[in-house]
């Protein structure tokens, strides 16, 4: 229901009108000091712009001009298997449905964390697709329904070439999607804010939360780095527009999580 309340600072959708984002008040997030502001999906429409780009091969940006609340894109992942819908953006108009369904619509959607939640349920109802997200951010889902599949583990297949890797940065149920066939088969990782893509593109970030600077714990980085070593990708694709590492992805993780630990746990 394009009335529905959306925060304006995180752009987390709410099935009925409320004084608070508990999203905002956690400390990985924050409410601005003009204090909490609502907004809805029709009153976007009236001032926003759908936006679709090439990221990379295969690979296509999704998201609106001017920015909205975070700012991150949607990534739309030609598979083999299918197109496939990585992350969310709160904004949707049906001039935005007809373009993605003239490049062949969605099967699927899976979201980094819950800071990306948004508007996926209006998405899930669009191209009638289920949403997968891991059970252990639950209790952040601002719009509960039956499109969302809670998955478990660390592994999640959503497709013979998608797989859904929970490492646990940033949330509980932080998640990245390996492509094994993306970068013409040498592997793309999608990776969300959960293995962060930052200006040096030699190295990626983890942090617990970015817009106050408190760093992810070590042993949960430890955890994400033997985990990702067991997987072959070149490029990384992060949150933003052309936030990208487009060689040797596998190897900058491995590094970056070496030279984190190294500051953190001295």
């Amino acid at each position: 229901m394009s009335s529905l309340p959306l925060c304006q600072t995180c752009g987390m959708q709410y099935t009925a009108p409320r004084s608070d984002c508990p999203i905002c008040e956690d400390e990985r997030q924050y409410v601005p000091p003009s204090g909490q502001q609502w907004t809805d999906l029709d009153s976007l429409r009236a001032e926003h712009t759908g936006v679709v780009r090439d990221q990379g091969p295969g690979v296509i940006g999704i998201g609106c001009e001017p920015k909205f609340a975070i700012g991150q894109r949607a990534l739309l992942v030609k598979a083999a298997s299918g197109n496939f819908l990585w992350d969310c953006v709160a904004y949707l108009d049906d001039e935005l449905v007809a373009g993605i369904t003239a490049l062949g619509g969605i099967t699927g959607i899976a979201i980094s964390h819950p800071h990306y939640y948004t508007t996926v349920v209006e998405w899930a109802h669009a191209f009638d697709v289920p949403v997968y997200l891991h059970e252990k951010d639950r209790e952040w889902l601002g719009r509960p329904d039956p499109a969302i599949e809670w998955w478990s583990g660390e592994t999640k297949q959503v497709a013979d070439d998608l797989t859904l890797v929970n490492l646990g940065v940033h949330f509980a149920g932080g998640t990245v999607l390996h492509w094994p066939e993306g970068e013409h088969g040498r592997g793309a990782l999608l990776s969300g804010d959960i293995v962060q893509v930052i200006p040096d593109r030699e190295f990626v970030g983890f942090m617990y939360s970015y817009p106050n600077l408190i760093p992810e714990r070590p042993p949960v980085v430890r955890r994400a780095a033997e985990i990702l070593a067991g997987y072959r990708f070149e490029a990384i694709y992060g949150a933003w527009w052309d936030a990208i590492v487009h060689e040797h992805g596998h190897d900058v993780v491995q590094r970056s999580a070496k030279r984190y630990l190294d500051f953190v746990s001295s």
